[in-house]
């Protein structure tokens, strides 16, 4: 399988992408490409291995098959490996965590806008919209309930590492950027997937990367 990713410190839904790989168990090469400028705007005319997609990334090849967008790509990596890999056991667990992917996949728009991905910047004191802050705390919600009925069995959401923790790890690192302030329970939450070894793995490439997108590096206005 080869996996095509985007830049490691900006690309939200690539890190969504590997990690699902990473998770499967599976064997995969991993092609990073520079999402910004020229270059990438020839490379998707050039490339046929992202034009699938409509240069879109992640991109997902085993063999004939091709998969894009990051949840398109966990699914069928469950299929591959056994969905318990991914999904909890428990009936009531798995219908809260495809719900909690779900709504992560398709909502808080408000947070990605005043919140972008940027894995090496650090900025406290950042000015939140009001509707930036609503999706913090339905997040946190979210995370208390997953945790409180669910969690017993590891640190994370639904105890073991799975399929929500995929979906949610770069608001982690957003959270992390922005010095957001979290409730107890979310900073132990936060702190394991942040010493996690694939989530180190990707921070320690996305501190190595040389591509520098300067609008994504300036500091977001609300």
């Amino acid at each position: 399988m080869k996996l095509i990713i985007g830049n490691r410190n900006y690309s939200s839904w690539s890190l969504r992408g590997w990690l699902a790989c990473k998770q499967s168990g599976l064997a995969f090469e991993e092609l990073t490409v520079n999402i910004s400028g020229e270059e990438w705007e020839a490379a998707k005319r050039e490339m046929g291995e992202v034009q699938p997609s409509s240069g879109k990334v992640p991109v997902l090849w085993d063999g004939d098959s091709v998969i894009w967008d990051s949840l398109a790509i966990l699914e069928y990596l469950a299929d591959k490996v056994g969905r318990d890999r991914f999904w909890p056991k428990e009936d009531a667990a798995r219908g809260m965590a495809r719900a909690m992917v779900a709504e992560m996949h398709s909502s808080y728009l408000a947070l990605r806008r005043n919140c972008p991905m940027n894995v090496r910047l650090r900025h406290d004191g950042l000015e939140l919209s009001d509707a930036a802050r609503d999706d913090i705390v339905r997040i946190l919600q979210l995370w208390a309930e997953a945790r409180a009925r669910f969690g017993r069995g590891g640190p994370f959401l639904f105890g073991t590492f799975g399929a929500a923790d995929v979906f949610y790890a770069p608001v982690v690192s957003r959270f992390v950027t922005y010095g957001i302030r979290v409730p107890g329970f979310a900073q132990a939450y936060m702190e394991a997937m942040w010493e996690h070894e694939w989530m180190q793995a990707w921070i320690r490439a996305a501190e190595d990367e040389q591509w520098v997108i300067e609008q994504w590096d300036s500091v977001p206005v609300a």
